[in-house]
């Protein structure tokens, strides 16, 4: 089924869509809550793929390669949670979500696969909706501060993730590199809030219920169904896609904790979605 890729691609960002209105919470830390997202999908996933003999012994480098992805993923979302929760999820969603350009810029660079001319079409017209979403009075209040670095630096280790993934993916099958991508967030993430001196236990109930759902919704359904999709889609149009969390993510925060949404928004979100759909013509 040709739009299986594109379907299993909308589910997957929906459910990441949920994550910033969780970590708004400040139920628990940045990095904690990091370590926890791969921790229950890594306990999740495992149990399964050892039942069911679906894990597969991979050539050394390619190894090498999914490990180095769990890392990059990892230090995406760590740093990602504390640019959320030093700045606002608006500035850090937004310059993280910068990825697309990033990942445009280094396929351009560096690979042989070029982004085709409709790529940077659907990203400007991507871009000019994300900030009608956010509002333009947010640039003049923009912060060159901590927060903002930590942003920039997320929306690179993204791009970064999705280009290597992509290449891992197109040899190895998505619950082998989930495995071992996940095994080496969990580790890598364990000793960075060792060394941070993060508490693992004492949180409330409901922190532990947000936890979870980070962990199975946010991290192990959603990422199962992207990188299913990375690996049958281009690296480029799977990053531009991504941004339309921003859109699913308003919304969100309008059912469930009754943001405000405007005109504007609504207008900028549409324009936002524009500019992923021109980069699915073919011509």
């Amino acid at each position: 089924m040709k739009n299986k890729p594109r379907i299993a691609l909308l589910i997957g960002i929906i459910c990441i869509s949920i994550f910033p209105i969780l970590i708004r919470l400040q139920l628990t830390s940045g990095l904690i809550s990091a370590f926890y997202r791969m921790a229950i999908a890594l306990g999740l996933l495992l149990p399964y793929v050892l039942i069911t003999n679906k894990v597969k012994l991979l050539r050394k480098k390619l190894l090498l390669t999914a490990i180095l992805c769990g890392v990059l993923f990892a230090a995406d979302v760590a740093v990602w949670n504390i640019a959320i929760q030093k700045s606002s999820a608006t500035q850090a969603t937004l310059l993280t979500n910068l990825a697309p350009v990033w990942v445009g810029i280094i396929s351009y660079l560096f690979l042989k696969n070029k982004p085709a001319f409709n790529f940077w079409i659907g990203t400007f017209v991507a871009i000019v909706g994300m900030i009608t979403l956010v509002g333009f009075d947010f640039f003049i209040e923009l912060n060159f501060d901590l927060a903002f670095n930590l942003a920039i630096l997320s929306g690179v280790l993204y791009a970064i993730y999705i280009l290597v993934s992509k290449k891992v993916l197109s040899e190895v099958d998505v619950y082998s590199f989930m495995t071992i991508s996940l095994i080496s967030s969990t580790l890598f993430l364990s000793i960075v809030c060792l060394i941070a001196g993060e508490p693992f236990y004492g949180f409330s109930d409901k922190a532990w219920l947000f936890l979870f759902i980070q962990g199975a919704v946010c991290q192990l359904a959603a990422w199962l169904l992207i990188s299913y999709a990375t690996q049958n889609m281009r690296a480029t149009r799977v990053s531009l896609s991504l941004l339309s969390q921003g859109v699913i993510a308003t919304f969100l925060a309008w059912l469930f904790i009754d943001e405000k949404v405007t005109l504007q928004m609504i207008i900028g979100g549409i324009i936002l979605l524009f500019g992923i759909r021109i980069t699915f013509y073919k011509n």
